[in-house]
């Protein structure tokens, strides 16, 4: 399954790719689909195929990769427009809301997708759900001091919240923000996505939640058919 999946990824990256224009700003996702097309667009810039592009970056881990493949950097505040920008995604209902923050890093993820022209999200078939929540959990970034008084407050708007542990390190996820992260679990799942992160994102002491509602304009999934992988323009339900 797992060699499935990373041709799928593949796949999907490869045709987000292909969406890149010469002189463009783009935003670079994070996560692993992300990472292979950051790959990708590195190779065409260094054999010409690209050129003038410029990249922002979601994540210290994007940033990182990026400049060792020689793609042109700024910040988000050193640019007056993303004309387009590629991310991953670790959910996806019909209605092309999301969920993202696998990685921790959807505060910067969902900055950049607000200021994009087109925000195109790349996943396997695998992400693809019916309702959000169901399998994958909520992520909300907090601040250190407040996250217990944010993980009671999640619990009164029916969540079941745990703080995120470190994997090989002693203690919580830290973000690059210097944050924690709650992840949550409503019963049922996610009905209204668009009520639930504004109710959420008003609790103080929260950053940020991983729903990014009303931003995705296209979603390319990544598939295998006939044992060969294909991508397919999900349509908008």
């Amino acid at each position: 399954m797992a060699e499935l999946q990373d041709r799928m990824k593949q796949a999907v990256a490869l045709a987000a790719v292909d969406q890149i224009k010469d002189g463009m700003v783009l935003g670079l996702g994070s996560g692993s689909t992300a990472a292979l097309m950051i790959r990708e667009l590195g190779a065409r810039l260094a054999d010409g195929r690209l050129r003038s592009i410029t990249g922002v970056t979601t994540s210290f881990q994007g940033e990182v990769l990026a400049a060792e493949l020689g793609i042109p950097l700024l910040s988000l505040n050193a640019v007056d427009r993303i004309d387009l920008a590629i991310d991953g995604a670790d959910e996806v209902d019909p209605a092309f809301q999301l969920i993202k923050g696998g990685g921790a890093c959807h505060v910067q993820e969902k900055l950049v997708a607000c200021r994009a022209e087109r925000f195109v999200v790349v996943v396997d078939a695998t992400k693809l759900v019916s309702r959000l929540n169901l399998g994958f959990l909520l992520p909300v970034e907090v601040l250190p001091g407040a996250w217990r008084q944010v993980n009671a407050q999640l619990t009164d708007l029916g969540g079941t919240a745990e703080l995120r542990m470190a994997v090989r390190k002693a203690g919580p996820v830290v973000t690059d923000q210097g944050n924690l992260v709650l992840d949550v679990r409503f019963d049922g799942g996610i009905s209204d996505p668009r009520d639930l992160e504004t109710r959420i994102n008003n609790l103080p002491g929260v950053l940020e939640n991983g729903l990014f509602v009303d931003l995705a304009d296209q979603v390319l999934v990544g598939e295998i058919v006939d044992g060969e992988p294909r991508v397919r323009d999900l349509p908008r339900a």
